[in-house]
């Protein structure tokens, strides 16, 4: 074992024990009775205490059969306490302060009779609901228009400052190289692999999204551009509650979903479980030209192409946390899926030859299988120390996938109108990759009183990637035979880190938190074939730094700055070649290096509603698309690179109107400048851009359960470092119609409706000169049916009392 190792393991452990050496100081009792105006005693009422301010769940309990509460909590800070019961109205008490050995007594609490009383409450938000704080913006989207019959990549893409293309990338503020979280957990996925993951996740299952710009200390520093956490549904009441829905999308393929969720919750433990089966289908159309300046004049490949893909996904994902008492919990969550897919490509160029008027044919058939499963599990632990909020939480996880691929491509060459005299070869390309991945980390936070905090914590991450490329080539009907480019690449990375961050205020109107979290990476890529070792490590800070001013109670402003690493995908660093077709091919990169940013915000805020924001960011051997062309041979290689440096500067405008309680609009506008910096092969990028990107949704409850949801999105011409790409403008929508008292609801969403969001992209850069059109077939209509269903007592709330991120916010 590695001393690093040795050292990480015993930090781990010796933070872990905290948990039994901190003072346990005697927690706050807060008893009473609840009863009618008549002063019978009301049963299984529940009984919440809300942190002020935020209304975040602190504790909660249910009331006995003679309507006695006890309640008791560690807690410290200003609260209030909810009293609640099925056809009664809410109380709430006065603010009071939580401290050591409170001991409040509430007496008899009387609660009034609703007018009219309903089986199950439902929320029927026109829009989602931003809370805006100082590092991070949260959208509500449990119980809004929004989550109804979308899949997480549909509300993720509506969120602020985030875009997802036609692909499914994930791009934040107009930069790549976001990390997604799943209840604060890492998906460990590749962007392609995420992106059918959170397709085949319906919205019903979301509680909120966090978008977080600028993360501090406590996050990995993963991640250059940001940090998008997704918050899944808990249940927040003893009893049963969950959804079935089932559903199909058409873009002239069709593509069924289905799917379950089931939360419960029975005393001390709370479990919840998932599964949904979905299909991905659509065609790409390709349309490609390249011209070549060869000696003897200009030669043109004019390409068109459609490729056909279906992938079927099944995915399970499963929990249960179990509360040992007021202050500890235990914790474990599953997931595992499996996908497989199938393409089918058709292409057919047309070559010009500069010294004749002959014309050169190559006709390409491309059909690929590929087959994907993963497994992840979690172990955490979350214990409060003593009542002034002193806890320690733990998570372990380990994630295995194998994902294997086996594609045929089979080409035919001939001249002119010649086809009866085509010769042909045949490319088979086999890749088996496995992939492990174990983590380790415990975090440490310590309230120092008067808004002081004191965080820090441990993480240790240990990753083994074993790809194995085998390309064989045929000629005519000949046997296959091995081609150089085949490989066989293992990697290995170890990153050790360690933080630690400091909050506190300055006077009345600011506060400020500030963090140091470093980071050892050793990392090796052994390619067995070539006998070729890459060894990179390397020690790194990374800095961050927020400070909130509030001007007014209805402006402040908030600073955030912090640099943050993006380290290169396994298979990027694996010297593999994948043909797309004879003539263009995908190469790996085993010299990639990790890219860095320093990013700086600037965040106005009014009426905690309307931002404003300032973005400047320098990334520093950013990672690039590149395409190399070999005149010689006329080849296209894509291949991502480092660039030396990208600047981005941005303003960006979010403006929420609620017009009418029914009816509301979200509105985005963002500017973007950036410049692109770097001596590639034998050129030298040094290019400027200017775009924008405005997007407005719009959200309509309307009586009888209808609801309506209108999307319109649009970039401008933009760049991304060699291509620039048209601007280009789209419109989704969607109504649901619910039945039975919002127990089962049916959605008919349209995406593209104009079939207007196609690419077109241009590359003028040496001696490149490429013309590429490309439409995704995104024009589609979906429609899903779901039946929602709960038993047991409403509204009761867990009595969980560990970090409030692991809570439910109570509505």
């Amino acid at each position: 074992m590695k001393i690093s190792t040795q050292i990480f393991a015993t930090a781990f452990f010796f933070l872990l024990g905290l948990s039994h050496l901190a003072a346990q100081s005697p927690s706050s009792t807060l008893s009473g009775k609840v009863s009618d105006v008549k002063g019978k005693a009301i049963p299984y009422a529940n009984i919440a205490l809300l942190e002020e301010g935020t209304e975040e769940l602190i504790a909660g309990a249910v009331t006995d059969e003679e309507g006695h509460f006890l309640l008791q909590t560690a807690a410290g800070g200003k609260a209030t306490l909810a009293v609640s019961s099925i056809g009664f109205v809410t109380q709430k008490s006065d603010v009071f302060t939580l401290e050591a050995g409170l001991k409040k007594d509430f007496g008899n609490l009387s609660l009034q009779e609703e007018v009219a009383s309903l089986n199950e409450v439902t929320v029927n938000a026109a829009r989602p609901n931003i809370v805006i704080e100082a590092d991070k913006t949260i959208v509500t989207v449990e119980g809004t228009v929004m989550a109804e019959g979308n899949t997480a990549l549909d509300v993720l893409g509506r969120s602020p400052g985030v875009y997802v293309d036609a692909d499914g990338n994930i791009n934040l503020n107009g930069r790549s190289g976001v990390v997604v979280l799943l209840d604060d957990r890492q998906t460990y996925m590749s962007a392609a692999d995420l992106a059918n993951f959170l397709r085949a996740m319906p919205a019903d299952n979301i509680k909120s999204i966090e978008v977080i710009n600028n993360p501090s200390a406590r996050y990995d520093a993963e991640g250059a551009a940001g940090v998008i956490n997704i918050k899944l549904k808990k249940n927040n009441f003893n009893g049963t509650n969950g959804n079935i829905n089932v559903g199909s999308r058409y873009n002239g393929l069709n593509a069924p979903f289905a799917g379950a969720t089931v939360n419960m919750k029975r005393g001390k433990w709370t479990t919840n479980a998932s599964l949904n089966y979905n299909e991905w289908a659509q065609f790409n159309d390709l349309e490609i030209l390249r011209r070549f300046q060869l000696e003897n004049g200009l030669s043109e490949f004019d390409q068109e192409a459609r490729l056909k893909l279906v992938r079927k996904n099944l995915f399970f994902s499963g929990g249960a946390d179990y509360q040992i008492n007021e202050q500890h919990s235990l914790g474990i969550n599953l997931q595992a899926s499996s996908q497989n897919g199938k393409e089918d490509g058709k292409s057919l160029t047309n070559i010009s030859n500069p010294e004749n008027n002959d014309v050169n044919y190559l006709n390409a058939i491309n059909d690929s299988k590929s087959d994907n499963s993963r497994l992840f599990g979690n172990f955490h632990y979350i214990g409060k120390l003593d009542t002034l909020g002193t806890k320690i939480t733990a998570d372990v996880d380990f994630t295995k996938m194998d994902a294997s691929s086996l594609s045929m491509l089979n080409n035919s060459y001939w001249l002119n109108d010649a086809t009866d005299l085509a010769s042909m070869d045949r490319i088979r390309t086999g890749n088996e990759m496995a992939y492990t991945i174990f983590t380790a980390k415990t975090d440490f936070t310590k309230p120092l009183g008067k808004g002081k905090e004191l965080e820090t914590g441990i993480k240790g991450s240990w990753v083994r990637s074993d790809n194995d490329l085998d390309i064989s080539r045929s000629v005519e009907e000949g046997p296959f035979e091995p081609n150089q480019n085949s490989n066989h690449f293992i990697y290995h990375e170890n990153v050790l880190a360690a933080y630690a961050s400091y909050k506190s205020s300055i006077g009345e109107k600011m506060n400020f938190q500030a963090g140091l979290r470093g980071e050892y990476s050793d990392i090796t890529g052994n390619s067995i074939t070539s006998n070729q070792i890459n060894k990179q490590e390397y020690f790194n800070l990374f800095p961050s730094m927020y400070l909130q001013h509030k001007l007014n109670k209805n402006y402040q402003i908030v600073y955030n700055v912090n640099r943050r690493i993006t380290r290169p995908n396994y298979r990027l660093l694996n010297p593999f070649v994948f043909y797309i077709d004879p003539l263009t091919m995908e190469k790996g990169n085993p010299q990639l290096r990790p890219q860095y940013a320093n990013n700086f915000e600037m965040n106005h805020i009014i009426k905690d509603s309307y931002q404003f924001t300032l973005t400047y960011s320098q990334t520093e051997n950013a990672f690039g698309q590149i395409m190399i062309q070999d005149d010689e041979t006329r080849i296209t290689t894509i291949q991502i690179q480092n660039l030396d440096k990208i600047q981005h500067m941005g303003v960006r405008m979010m403006l929420p109107v609620e017009l009418a309680d029914w009816y509301a609009t979200t509105n985005m506008l963002q500017f973007n400048a950036k410049r692109f910096q770097s001596q590639l092969e034998s050129g030298l990028l040094d290019v400027s851009q200017f775009s924008f990107m405005a997007r407005t949704q719009h959200n309509i409850t309307l009586p009888k359960g209808f609801k309506i949801e209108m999307v319109g999105m649009y970039l401008s011409p933009f760049r991304e470092g060699q291509i620039k790409i048209s601007g280009l403008a789209w419109m989704d929508a969607g109504v649901t119609k619910s039945f039975n008292d919002d127990k089962f609801s049916l959605t008919v969403n349209g995406n593209d409706l104009f079939r207007t969001q196609r690419f077109n992209v241009f590359i003028n850069f040496d001696q490149i000169n490429t013309d590429v059109r490309q439409y995704n077939n995104t024009q589609a209509l979906r429609v899903t049916l779901r039946w929602k269903f709960a038993q047991g007592e409403n509204f009761r709330v867990s009595q969980r009392s560990g970090s409030t991120e692991e809570q439910n916010r109570l509505d």
